[in-house]
């Protein structure tokens, strides 16, 4: 057995029960042991080869897309639209072509709009995504190259410059007055200064001043680190992970149409039990009754409200949009227009690190 292949042994079998450890709590060379790579060579190409293989790109899960059909399907998903589609079934049962007829007309026209304007938002946070690309400094076989972060392992050594966004979760090995912005994980928006020694288990991550986590920015300074996570394991990673487990909450706008049209669906079939008791009662033909009972429905049903509804908030949503705001639901620009005060920290957790003022006049 080789000594390259016992160290990839010795790494899998270590990194197994230590990708969720404290690396904050161990020395630097101590560390350097555990992932099998060298404090100055780094890792050969072969080597990072085989893990880049075996643990995958550096980059986020994404939550996997709909299809194209599902998302059209899911426009049919409102309270109202059950209505609309009951009311255009019964109508055309009825042989009233021309009422079915505008009912199915208009609660198709409702979903176009929807799967339109969500189609355009998916569009450009997908753009987004993909515009977002990183480089990172790494020592391979004692040589300095540069990679695209998706490419980077476990164990390979970067080099950390001012104006470097950090790719991975690093342990920091050799510092030189490095300060690092992590606002974006902590929500401190002041650069920490960073150093080597090794902390106690307890310590909390915003204050783990060995350690440097992906998506922060290296203000000031220079570094050496080795990466001890990639990708879903670290820290971004794992709040990424939570965010898309998160259930979704309905807007004010939408708990407001369901309970409306659930009160509405009460009273309209009370009305239609009543007129058809009434009309029993009165000795008509129970078929003449039905289709009485069954027209006070259908007029009493508001087809037009879904359209409406959809078209003030698709207008809203296309004038956000030429404000640069991205919005993917069309009931949350209804949210965010009832907004009337928004509640932060700090500079740093919401913005970009530039104290801005913006005023929207939501009447235009």
């Amino acid at each position: 057995m080789t000594a390259d292949t016992i160290a990839t042994n010795t790494f899998a079998q270590t990194t197994k029960d230590l990708l969720n450890n404290e690396w904050h709590t161990l020395g630097g060379q101590k560390v350097v042991q555990t992932l099998a790579s060298h404090p100055e060579a780094g890792l050969t190409h072969e080597e990072a080869t085989k893990r880049h293989q075996q643990m995958g790109a550096n980059q986020l899960t994404g939550k996997s897309g709909k299809s194209s059909w599902l998302r059209f399907l899911e426009q049919f998903n409102q309270p109202l639209l059950y209505i609309l589609l009951t009311a255009g079934v019964v109508t055309l049962l009825l042989r009233d072509w021309i009422d079915s007829g505008v009912i199915f007309a208009v609660t198709l026209i409702n979903v176009i709009i929807g799967y339109i304007q969500e189609s355009k938002a998916e569009g450009a946070i997908a753009a987004l995504s993909k515009a977002v690309t990183t480089e990172a400094t790494v020592i391979r076989n004692g040589q300095k190259t540069r990679l695209a972060s998706t490419e980077l392992v476990v164990g390979d050594l970067v080099l950390l410059a001012s104006g470097d966004k950090v790719p991975a979760d690093l342990r920091l090995l050799t510092v030189r007055g490095l300060q690092v912005d992590e606002s974006a994980l902590t929500g401190e928006s002041v650069p920490v200064e960073k150093a080597t020694v090794s902390l106690a288990v307890e310590t909390p991550l915003a204050e783990r001043s060995n350690m440097v986590y992906a998506g922060s920015f290296v203000s000031f300074g220079q570094a050496e680190g080795i990466v001890v996570a990639i990708a879903d394991a670290t820290q971004t990673g794992r709040i990424s992970q939570l965010i898309e487990s998160s259930t979704n909450l309905k807007t004010p706008l939408t708990r407001n149409i369901d309970k409306f049209s659930k009160t509405l669906l009460y009273v309209i079939l009370g009305l239609a039990a009543l007129t058809f008791a009434v009309g029993l009662g009165q000795g008509e033909s129970w078929i003449d009754v039905f289709k009485a009972s069954v027209a006070l429905v259908v007029s009493a049903i508001p087809e037009g409200l879904p359209a409406i509804v959809t078209v003030t908030l698709a207008i809203g949503v296309s004038r956000m949009a030429r404000r640069k705001a991205i919005i993917r639901k069309l009931p949350a620009v209804e949210t965010l227009g009832s907004t009337t005060v928004i509640c932060s920290d700090k500079t740093g957790t919401l913005t970009e690190n530039q104290m801005t003022w913006c005023f929207w006049d939501f009447r235009a």
